[in-house]
C-alpha cells in the first residue's frame, strides 16, 4: 500500500480515523494528492470523487444528513475551497458536521503570485464552528495534534463544519510504504463530546412552569425522524391544553397534530390570533419553514418560548427564555411522571382543531375543481409517491407547495432549509441517496435542478433514484411572492424564464426520461415511473402553466378563507 511521505497529511488522516470518520469525499488536485493518498491507504474510509467543488460539498452533506456521522470533504489549494462555502454555511444552520480538509500553498508562498493560491486560513470565518491552521514550518507535532483534536471535536459535539487548512511543500507525490505512528499522541488530544446533564432542579422547575400554563403550542421544524416516539405523541395528544403543529420536514405524525400550517392560519381574524395565542411556545428540531406562523407568532408578541433539545436553538420569535439541551422524549417522559396542578379543562387544543377542519374542507374543495397547475401536481405527487422511500424536496417553491399536503407516515422527508438556497439540492439528494438504501425521489423545480446539474457528474448514483422536476419555465415562487412582479423588468432580472427541459441532460447522464404536461400524462406518467425501482435513475418533468400557477395558489388561499367564515367560539371561563 502507498502512503504519502507528508507528516501532516499522516496526522490529519489518523485523527480523522480516530474520532470515527467514516467517509471521505475527495475533489481532484494536485496540491493535496499527500492527503488523497493516505486517505485511499489507510483501511477504514470509504471515498468518494467529485470533480466539482460545490457539488462535492453538498454531496458530502447528503451522506451526513442520512448517517449523522462527520464527513470529510478534501480540495486543493485555491479557488477549489471558496466553492464549499455554500455547502459550508447550509451545513452550520442546518447543524450537519463537515470536516473541510483543504491543502494550501507553504505560508512564505501566499501573496507571491503563485498559482492556485489565496488567503486560506480563517476563509470561513464565523460559519464553522472552529478551524486549524496547520504550519508547514512547525516543528512541534504535539501542538498540531492538540489542534486538530480540538477542531475535529467540535464538528461532533456541536454538529457543524470545521475547517483544517494542512500546507504541502513539494515534491508531492513521493510514496512511502509505512504509515506513520500517532496512535499515542492522538489518544491523549482527541476532544470527543460527552452527554449534556440537565440539572434536576432546572428540569423540576420547567416542569412545574408547564402544568401551571393554560395554553401550550409545540411546533416541530426540520428534524430526522424517529426523534418523537409514539409514548411521547400520546403524552401531547392526552392533554386539551396542547396543540402540535408539524412541518413537513418534522417527520412527526398524528391525526391531531396539525401538519397544515399555512392552510389553518390564514387570513385570521383579530378575534383567533386572541383565542389561539399560546402563553408557552415550545419548538423542537431545526429550521421552520412557514413565513406565515413565524410572522404571526411574532405578532402574537409570544411571552414564553423553549427550546427543547440538544440542537443550537434560534431566538425565531425574539422571546426565546430556556434550551433545554436534552432528548425531548427524556424530558417529556419526567413530565408524564409529575402531577399536573389541576386536571385541565382547557379547549385551546380543539379551537385550533376545530379550524383546521374548515380550512381543510376548503382545501379539499378547491381542489376538487381547480385546472391543472403546481398546486394540482404537488396534489398528485402526495397520492401517487410510494410508500417507504427517503423524499428529498428543493428549495424554493417545491417545499412550500409541499407543507399544503400531509406528510406519508412511511416517508423519511429532508430539505437544504439552513440557508434555503436553490443550490445543491440535487447534489444532496444523490449523497443521501448513496447513504440510505431506501429508493429516494427528489422533487425539484426546474431553476434549482438547471442551477445543480454537476450533481450527476459523478458515478454514484443508485439505481433507485428519482427525480421529479416540475418546470414551469422559470423562477414560478416571484410570481407568488407578494409585490414581486411590481419590479421591473420582473422576468429578466426575477423570474428568469427559459425554455430549457432535461430530455438531452437525461441521456448525458443516463437517466430514462418521461414527462407530463396535463393531468392525465401525469397519472399515467407516474404509474410507470414507479413500476420498477431498479430500472436505472429517472427523470419525470413536469411541465405546468406558468402564468396561471400564481393565480391559482392565491384564489386557493382566498377560498380557504370565504370556507371558514364562521367565527371562532371559544369558552373564555377555561383560559
Amino acid at each position: 500500500m502507498d502512503y504519502s511521505c507528508h507528516t501532516l497529511s499522516h496526522l490529519v488522516v489518523q485523527h480523522c480515523l480516530s474520532a470515527g470518520v467514516e467517509t471521505v469525499v475527495i475533489s481532484p488536485g494536485s496540491r493535496n494528492a499527500p492527503l488523497v493518498m493516505d486517505f485511499q491507504a489507510y483501511a477504514g474510509f470509504k471515498c468518494y470523487s467529485i470533480v466539482d467543488e460545490r457539488s462535492a460539498g453538498f454531496f458530502a452533506l447528503g451522506i451526513a444528513q442520512q448517517s449523522g456521522r462527520a464527513v470529510a470533504l478534501v480540495c486543493t489549494s485555491g479557488s477549489a475551497l471558496v466553492n464549499y462555502f455554500p455547502a459550508v454555511t447550509e451545513a452550520y444552520y442546518s447543524q450537519l458536521p463537515l470536516i473541510v480538509i483543504s491543502a494550501d500553498r507553504p505560508e512564505e508562498l501566499i501573496d507571491r503570485g503563485e498559482g492556485q493560491t489565496i488567503k486560506q486560513k480563517n476563509i470561513f470565518g464565523g460559519h464553522v464552528l472552529g478551524q486549524t491552521n496547520l504550519s508547514n514550518q512547525d516543528s512541534n507535532l504535539n501542538s498540531a495534534s492538540e489542534s486538530l483534536g480540538k477542531t475535529i471535536g467540535k464538528a461532533f459535539a456541536g454538529r457543524g463544519p470545521v475547517h483544517i487548512n494542512v500546507p504541502m511543500d513539494e515534491p508531492l507525490y513521493e510514496k512511502s510504504h509505512r504509515p506513520m505512528d500517532f496512535g499515542t499522541m492522538i489518544a491523549k488530544h482527541l476532544v470527543m463530546p460527552s452527554p449534556s446533564l440537565l440539572d434536576e432542579s432546572y428540569v423540576a422547575d420547567r416542569i412545574k412552569q408547564y402544568h401551571a400554563t393554560p395554553k401550550k403550542m409545540i411546533m416541530i421544524g426540520a428534524m430526522a425522524p424517529g426523534r418523537v416516539n409514539a409514548d411521547l405523541m400520546e403524552i401531547w395528544q392526552s392533554d386539551p391544553s396542547v396543540i402540535v403543529l408539524t412541518e413537513t420536514l418534522a417527520n412527526a405524525h398524528h391525526p391531531e397534530f396539525i401538519s397544515g400550517i399555512d392552510q389553518t392560519i390564514t387570513h385570521m381574524t383579530e378575534e383567533q390570533q386572541v383565542d389561539l395565542k399560546p402563553d408557552l411556545l415550545i419548538t423542537m428540531g431545526g429550521m421552520i419553514v412557514s413565513k406565515r406562523i413565524k410572522k404571526l407568532l411574532r405578532a402574537m408578541e409570544i411571552q414564553e418560548h423553549w427550546h427543547l433539545g440538544p440542537e443550537r436553538p434560534n431566538d425565531t420569535f425574539f422571546a426565546l427564555k430556556h434550551h433545554l439541551d436534552a432528548a425531548p422524549n427524556d424530558f417529556f417522559m419526567k413530565l408524564a411522571q409529575t402531577d399536573p396542578i389541576e386536571e385541565s379543562e382547557s379547549s385551546f387544543k380543539q379551537d385550533w382543531l376545530d379550524l383546521r377542519e374548515r380550512r381543510m374542507s376548503g382545501h379539499r374543495d378547491f381542489l376538487s375543481q381547480s385546472s391543472f397547475c403546481d398546486l394540482k401536481v404537488h396534489e398528485a405527487l402526495a397520492l401517487a409517491l410510494p410508500n417507504n422511500i427517503q423524499l428529498q424536496i428543493a428549495n424554493s417553491a417545491s417545499i412550500r407547495y409541499a407543507q399544503l399536503f400531509p406528510a406519508n407516515a412511511t416517508h423519511e422527508i429532508f430539505c437544504n432549509r439552513g440557508t434555503s438556497g436553490i443550490e445543491g439540492s440535487t447534489s444532496t439528494a444523490v449523497g443521501a441517496a448513496v447513504a440510505n438504501p431506501k429508493p429516494t425521489v427528489l422533487i425539484t423545480g426546474d431553476l434549482s435542478f438547471f442551477y445543480d446539474i454537476n450533481a450527476l457528474w459523478q458515478n454514484h448514483t443508485p439505481n433507485n433514484f428519482r427525480i421529479i422536476l416540475i418546470n414551469n419555465q422559470g423562477g414560478g415562487i416571484f410570481r407568488i411572492l407578494p409585490k414581486a412582479k411590481s419590479i421591473k423588468p420582473f422576468e429578466t432580472y426575477l423570474e428568469t424564464p427559459h425554455q430549457r427541459n432535461a430530455v438531452l441532460m437525461a441521456k448525458e447522464f443516463d437517466f430514462n426520461y418521461l414527462s407530463a404536461h396535463d393531468q392525465s400524462s401525469l397519472t399515467e406518467a407516474l404509474d410507470a415511473f414507479f413500476s420498477t425501482q431498479d430500472a436505472g435513475p429517472q427523470i419525470l418533468e413536469i411541465f405546468t402553466p406558468k402564468q396561471d400557477n400564481d393565480l391559482i395558489l392565491n384564489q386557493y388561499f382566498d377560498h380557504l378563507d370565504q370556507m371558514a367564515t364562521p367565527h371562532l367560539v371559544t369558552d373564555k371561563s377555561n383560559q
